[in-house]
């Protein structure tokens, strides 16, 4: 009994302190091949809140992101007027799988950036962490707005 008690608890003490975090509204957890981050985020999900993102501010934790969210997935494309720093984009579909990855858009450049069909998040982090992190297509988001029934990686 104590040897099964032990083992346990070496197996809690050796996973990250985040794989044990329960889901919140504030945080999302990425997870690829060679590791697992937590991001502190702003959620954007009215219209208004996805408009502004991240514009006007001038510095964003290294930590830190704002997830947008979508009523339903679609086509997105997002652009850069008026965000004063450069931002990785990561478009993710509704069972939490990245999609796509659009690194170091440009400050207050208007091109559009395509996510591509079936979007229903994205995440938007400093500019190039997503390629040292290895955030990549086929990455996983955990993050309470996935369909917890069906998400890659579940709550």
């Amino acid at each position: 009994m104590l040897r099964t008690a032990l083992l346990f608890l070496a197996l809690i003490l050796s996973a990250p302190a985040f794989a044990l975090e329960a889901c919140r509204d504030d945080v999302v957890f990425v997870k690829n091949e060679n590791a697992e981050l937590r991001f502190a985020v702003e959620v954007a999900a009215t219209p208004q809140d996805r408009s502004r993102g991240l514009m006007f501010r001038e510095h964003l934790p290294r930590s830190a992101g704002m997830l947008f969210v979508f009523e339903r997935p679609q086509r997105v494309a997002f652009w850069m007027k008026n965000t004063l720093i450069p931002l990785d984009m990561i478009f993710v579909d509704q069972f939490g799988e990245v999609t796509r990855v659009h690194s170091n858009a440009l400050p207050h450049d208007e091109t559009a950036i395509p996510g591509g069909d079936d979007v229903f998040a994205v995440l938007e982090i400093n500019g190039g962490l997503a390629t040292s992190y290895g955030i990549s297509t086929g990455s996983k988001l955990r993050h309470p707005i996935f369909l917890q029934g069906s998400a890659v990686w579940p709550c």
